[in-house]
């Protein structure tokens, strides 16, 4: 239990840095938006289409690096649910034996 607690602390710890540069990539662009848990392709970009590449490298690619930190925020939150449910387990066994 004792492994457990110290996983979903570090787990915890990780999540705040990702966070924390996810927050970084919404402040250099502002049209990524403010939001934290959505990818950046769910925002309307104002023209008539999507910007791509040819269009405004710096953004596109700053847009791409800001979806691979969402996307390994995710990964971390799930990680850190699948983490606490056996945590959780582990404290029901030891309470009720």
């Amino acid at each position: 239990m004792i492994l457990g607690t110290l996983f979903l602390i570090i787990l915890y710890l990780i999540l705040r840095y990702i966070i924390a540069w996810i927050s970084y990539y919404n402040n250099l662009d502002s049209r990524l938006g403010d939001s934290t848990w959505r990818f950046t392709y769910d925002y309307p970009v104002v023209g008539e289409r999507d910007i791509s590449d040819l269009d405004d490298k710096n953004f596109v690619r700053l847009r791409r690096k800001k979806n691979k930190v969402v996307l390994l925020m995710y990964s971390i939150v799930l990680v850190m649910f699948i983490a606490s449910m056996s945590l959780l387990s582990k404290f029901l066994i030891f309470f009720t034996s």
